[in-house]
This record gives structure tokens, C-alpha cells and sequence, in this order.
């Protein structure tokens, strides 16, 4: 089909649509003094199809649910994204794009989004590149598998992307690219903005790769166009992809960075820099405009490209097709519902399904206790979606009743192969989409690192995602300090808005998975064992939903020490505890599950747990760093671990009973260091790994 009138006056209006794309981004870049203008101009008209012709979207509610979602990948050229919203009809007025990359704006320099949208219209915050293609993929997959659920008639849309060579270049984009081929996600069409420089100069000084090869071999259907100013060859170019139903597609779009500056197009001047009020001026006179007008929407643009009408057509079509399958699949409509509402409520019947342990049952890993706990709770969450990166046999994150998410069938178990990072952007572009309920990812915590960046934008966008990382310490022994993570539960608590769960056994376990799915907002980290685990006396779901607690007490009088402990050195405070408290020094423990969660409490509540005059000792396998907020000293590990059985890594390391005796006689002694540690003290003999 063609989506470009042939009249001279169409043609006209497309074409000043487009120019006014340009000079708002140049003027928005340069009254802030700060931005990227080169991409916006070049891509000014791929922009204007998508959001004018292709997307089916509405303006007047952004949050639709069967909107197609559009996504900025090369998130750098965000004043095109916001031209487009504000010309189109979105809540982005002139005065926001005057405020661009201001304070409080909601034009920010990379686009931003959290539960409430900082900017309507922009459903993922990218900037990091490749990010943003590797959330679109996520889409996706959400999307099919919600088609799959309740039916084409309320679910039955696409994912478009605007996406760079530095974005290309990224290897999470590599990652997702190939898993997007491998499923065979045929709602996918993305333009590459191929305009051969990047930041450093031209991109054929380090970037050199056919790259329609390299799609085409991950199994994508790729077209090029040869200039992005030509409207019908990008129309037909745009019609192919949609009409491609079994591949994603990519369309390589040549473009000219900054065209058509008459000074900087086509260089790296115009990349990363305003342009300059001379060449600003200078090319809105190459455009026939008048370059002393700023911010100008010349008559008849707005009405042209407005979606608001169009937009709320195609809601009130849908919202028809929603009340008559609502009507005609009650059950559903309620899985529909639960679906799309808040993910952090009470599920009927979800603590009564949950798996509990006595101390009288054996010990076992808490990776193995989150197996049957996912296990139970697989019926109460019929949209949750996720996998492991190659290991959910070691992580045991699988829901045993669901079959595997592939090309045939969208199921609720993925296998994200060995893609770190890319799972990590999927499951957040998941999350972004709605209709799944806490989507998971899984690894071991080790390999966290490669993840980061979408675990940090995870936090940043607010998203109700769910990381598992098992193997969470020295104790899982042999593979050594390769696979044993030291800095990590620091690393993660450092991110703002994360929740770090470590839990001490099988019953915090639940309990942890318990509060997440029904009472948590915002991205969840779990850190579980891979060795096995006592069940304590004294855990409770009320303590794990307050972050942390009083687990044991010592007989016939007030604790001269506390020990906080998380994960699987709870168990040793408490053999500690037992200790100490017969040799005459009462000792209290404390199991702290979760930071995040214990901070928020009232002042009283944690003065309750952790009294501010007796001291505090945190004992847990890792770095020391950040404890010093709750304790006066740590028996932390400020080293790397050790190749040897995990007993004796843990024991040669100073987590023993005997070592945290010592230490704890020590603090109440005045004799400790805060934030000493064995590993500095280590005998000269002890595995170095």
C-alpha cells in the first residue's frame, strides 16, 4: 500500500512536516546548549512515517495496551522522539521542548520512563545503546505470548525501533538480535540509521561488518534504502516488514548526519554538539525557512500531523473488540485484568500454596527451595515469563507445569542461551510492555556483571522484574573464585531503587518470593545458595516483610552482642549465638533479608531489632562494604575466594563458629577493627584459587 499521497499539496505538507522535525530539534539543542541534533535531522523522516502512517498509537492515552510500541534506541536523538510526540498530539508541549535537558523537564537528554512515564508516549528509557533493541525484543516476545493467551482481538500489535551503528555495534544487540532470529519474532521492524560516522569519526574506522549479512544469518529479513529523504522507498521499505510475518525485520536507512547543514552534515561535528546559531541560520535558509524563527510550527503542520483522531479511532475500534471478547470469555477476562493491573497485591490462596519446612526436615539450598516455591506459585502467576541464560539447571528456575517459549509456541519457560545482558534487556522490555507479571531472569550471581546495565536500568525505569542469582558465595566450592561471587551483594545493594533478598533457609525463601509477587514495587534481586542449608527456628513472614528481624533470642537476659546475618551465614551466627550465650555472653541474632526493605521501617522498629547500645556484628560472605550502616564491625571477606569443597573455602576464610565467637569477644572488648576481616588476615598457606 502507499502511505504518501501523490498531490503536489500532500507532498508539500509531508515534506514541511518533516523540516519542522528538523528545526525544532536544532532549535531545542541549541537553546540548551547541549544535545545531539545530527541524528534528528537525518532521520526526520523515517520519524514522520512511523508516527504519522505505521503506528497505531493514541495519543490521549499513551498506556493503551494494544498500541504498537515505538522505541528510540539510539536514544542520543531524543529531540526527534520528542518533535514527533509534541506534533503529533501527545501532553508534550512547545514549552517542554524549550526546556529540553532543563531541570524538572520531561524532555530529558536520553528519553526517560518509569511506572507513570516521565515523558508520555516513551515506553523505555534508553541511552546506554543497545539496550533499547535488545527491550524491543522483549516486547515482542511479550506480545506474542499475550496474543497467544486472550487472542488476536485484543492483542495484536508490533514493535518498531530506530536504531544506530553504536547500537549495532553494542554486544547486547548481538545477543538479542540472534535470540529475536532464533524465535522467529515477525512483529519486529527496526530502521538502522546508517549514516557512517559515529561520535570518533566515520564509522569504517572501527565498524566494517556487512550488517544485513549479519542479520540475515540470525535469521532476520533485511531491506535497505538507499536515501532516507526518499518517502516511497522507505514506505515500500516499511510495507515489506510488515508484511513479513515470520522473521524480525531490519531496514538499513542510509542517511546524512545533520542533513541538510550546509557545514556539518555528514561529519561528527554534527553528532554529539549543537550546531551553532550561524549554522542553524544557515540551514534553515538551505530550507527556505526564516532563520530568525525559533521554534516555529509553520500553518497546517499540526493539523496534518496530528494522531489524535486517528489514534482514538483505532482505540474505540479496539475498546468494541475488548467489551464483545470480554463479554464472550469471562475467565479470561478476568486472567486479562490480573494481568494488567498492579503486579505487587495479595493472590487468593498464594500463602496457603506456598511450601513450608520444620526444622526436623533435612537441610537443602535455598536455589532448591526457590524451585518448589516457584513450583507453587506457577498457577497464581499465569503471565510470568522468564528463564536462565543457559542454567536453569543449576539456578532451578523453571515452571515445571509450562512448556518452553520457541519459534512454535510462545511458552512461559525461555531459554536465553548464554546472553547475559541480552536476557537482561529482554526481560526488562517485558516488563515495559505490560500484561506480564514480574518477568524473571536467572544466572549465577557472578555473572550479574555481565548483566548490570540492564539491572541498573532495571532499577532506573521502576520495573517489576525478578532477577535470580544462585551459586551466591564462596561456599559453592570448587569452581573457585571465577564462579564465587565477593563484591556482588554490595554491588547490587549499591544500585538505587534495587531489593536485594538474600534469604537464611527454605522458609525465607518463600517468604521473600511471597512479598515480592505480592507486596513489592520495583526490581527484586534474589541471592541464593548452592550448598545446602539448615532450617532455622524462628523465621517468620512477618520479619522477612519488614526486611529484617529479631530470629533468636538468648535465654535469661538482655544480648550483650547482636549477629546479623544473611543467606547462609545466618545459620552460623546462630550456632555463634549458641555458643557465645553458654560461655556467659547473651548474643541475639538477626537475620536482615533485605536491606531495602528494613530501611524503610520506623526508626523504632529497627532500634528494636538492632539496639543502638549493645554492639553489632554482621557476619556474611563478602565484602564488608556498607554494613557499617547497621553494625560496628564485620566478619566480611575483603579477598577473592578459593578453589577447594565450599566447608573448607568457608572455613579457611574465617566463616566458622570459632571465628565469629572470637570476634564478637572482641567487639564487646573494644579490641575490633570495624570492617576487619579474615581474608586480610589469612595464614600465608591458605588457597589462593
Amino acid at each position: 500500500m502507499s502511505t504518501v499521497e501523490d498531490t503536489p499539496a500532500a507532498v508539500d505538507l509531508d515534506r514541511l512536516s518533516i523540516d519542522t522535525i528538523r528545526t525544532l530539534a536544532m532549535d531545542g539543542v541549541q537553546k540548551a546548549n547541549s544535545g545531539h541534533p545530527g541524528m534528528p535531522m537525518a532521520m526526520a523522516p523515517v520519524g514522520y512515517l512511523l508516527f504519522t502512517k505505521y503506528l497505531t498509537h493514541d495519543p490521549k492515552d499513551p498506556a493503551w495496551p494494544d498500541r504498537d510500541r515505538f522505541i528510540l534506541s539510539a536514544g542520543h536523538g531524543s529531540m526527534l522522539l520528542y518533535a514527533l510526540l509534541h506534533l503529533t498530539g501527545y501532553d508534550v508541549s512547545m514549552d517542554d521542548l524549550k526546556s529540553f535537558r532543563q531541570w524538572g523537564s520531561i524532555t530529558p537528554g536520553h528519553p526517560e520512563r518509569d511506572k507513570v512515564h516521565v515523558t508520555p508516549g516513551v515506553e523505555i528509557t534508553t541511552g546506554p545503546l543497545g539496550q533499547g533493541f535488545a527491550n524491543g525484543v522483549g516486547m515482542a516476545m511479550a506480545e506474542r505470548f499475550l496474543r497467544e493467551r486472550f487472542g488476536a482481538e485484543v492483542q495484536d500489535h508490533r514493535v518498531f525501533c530506530i536504531c544506530s551503528d553504536g547500537d549495532l555495534q553494542e554486544g547486547i544487540s548481538h545477543e538479542a538480535a540472534s535470540l529475536a532470529g532464533h524465535l522467529g519474532l515477525g512483529r519486529i521492524v527496526y530502521l538502522y540509521d546508517d549514516n557512517h560516522i559515529q561520535l570518533d569519526g566515520p564509522t569504517r574506522e572501527s565498524f566494517s561488518e556487512d550488517v544485513a549479512k549479519r542479520f540475515e544469518a540470525y535469521g532476520w529479513h533485511t531491506l535497505r534504502v538507499d536515501d532516507a529523504n526518499d518517502l516511497d522507498a522507505l514506505t515500500a521499505a516499511i510495507d515489506a516488514g510488515i508484511a513479513e510475518e515470520e522473521r524480525p525485520t531490519l531496514i538499513a536507512v542510509r542517511s546524512i548526519i545533520g542533513w541538510p547543514s550546509p557545514g556539518k552534515q555528514g561529519t561528527n561535528a554534527a553528532h554529539g554538539a549543537p550546531l551553532g546559531e550561524d549554522e542553524v541560520r544557515a540551514t534553515k535558509e538551505v530550507l527556505g525557512w526564516d532563520p530568525d524563527a525559533h521554534f516555529l510550527v509553520p500553518d497546517g503542520v499540526y493539523e496534518h500531523c496530528s494522531q489524535v483522531e486517528r489514534g482514538g479511532a483505532a482505540h474505540r475500534a479496539w475498546r468494541e473488540r475488548f467489551e464483545a471478547w470480554k463479554a464472550a470469555h469471562p475467565t479470561l477476562a478476568e486472567a486479562w485484568e490480573a494481568a494488567w493491573g498492579s503486579p505487587a497485591r495479595p493472590l487468593p490462596g498464594l500463602a496457603e500454596a506456598l511450601p513450608s519446612w520444620s526444622t526436623d526436615d533435612k537441610p537443602i539450598a535455598t536455589r532448591s527451595a526457590g524451585q518448589k516455591v516457584m513450583a507453587a506459585f506457577e498457577p497464581f502467576t499465569p503471565t510470568m515469563v522468564g528463564g536462565a541464560a543457559d542454567l536453569s539447571e543449576s539456578t532451578k528456575t523453571e515452571f515445571p507445569q509450562s512448556h518452553v517459549f520457541d519459534a512454535s509456541a510462545p511458552g512461559r519457560n525461555v531459554k536465553f542461551g548464554v546472553r547475559e545482558h541480552g536476557m537482561g534487556a529482554v526481560v526488562n522490555g517485558m516488563a515495559a510492555h505490560g500484561g506480564i507479571l514480574r518477568p524473571y531472569g536467572s544466572t549465577f550471581a557472578q555473572f550479574s556483571d555481565y548483566m548490570r546495565g540492564a539491572l541498573r536500568l532495571s532499577a532506573l525505569m521502576d520495573l517489576d522484574v525478578a532477577w535470580v542469582f544462585t551459586h551466591d558465595s564462596i561456599g559453592l566450592g570448587e569452581d573457585g573464585p571465577t564462579h564465587q561471587p565477593v563484591e556482588h551483594h554490595a554491588a547490587l545493594r549499591a544500585i538505587p531503587g534495587m531489593h536485594l533478598f538474600r534469604p537464611a533457609d527454605a522458609n525465607e525463601t518463600a517468604h521473600c518470593w511471597r512479598y515480592v509477587l505480592e507486596e513489592l514495587e520495583g526490581p527484586a534481586a534474589f541471592m541464593l545458595s548452592r550448598q545446602n542449608l539448615p532450617i532455622l527456628a524462628g523465621t517468620s513472614w512477618d520479619g522477612v516483610r519488614r526486611g529484617g528481624y529479631v530470629l533468636s533470642e538468648p535465654d535469661g537476659g538482655s544480648p550483650r552482642i547482636v549477629l546479623v546475618g544473611t543467606g547462609s551465614e545466618v545459620s552460623l551466627c546462630v550456632e555463634a549465638a549458641q555458643r557465645l550465650t553458654a560461655e556467659g555472653v547473651p548474643a541475639r541474632v538477626v537475620s536482615l533479608p533485605c536491606w531495602e526493605v528494613f530501611a524503610k521501617q520506623d526508626a523504632a522498629y529497627r532500634a528494636s531489632v538492632l539496639p543502638p547500645d549493645v554492639p553489632k556484628l554482621s557476619v556474611e560472605a563478602g565484602v564488608a562494604m556498607g554494613w557499617s550502616t547497621w553494625v560496628d564491625a564485620s566478619v566480611s571477606l575483603e579477598r577473592f575466594g578459593a578453589s577447594a569443597p565450599g566447608p573448607t573455602v568457608m572455613e579457611k576464610l574465617g566463616f566458622s563458629v570459632d571465628n565469629v565467637v572470637a570476634r564478637a569477644k572482641d567487639l564487646i572488648a573494644g579490641r575490633a577493627v570495624p570492617g576487619e576481616t579474615p581474608g586480610e588476615a589469612a595464614p600465608p598457606d591458605t588457597p589462593q584459587g
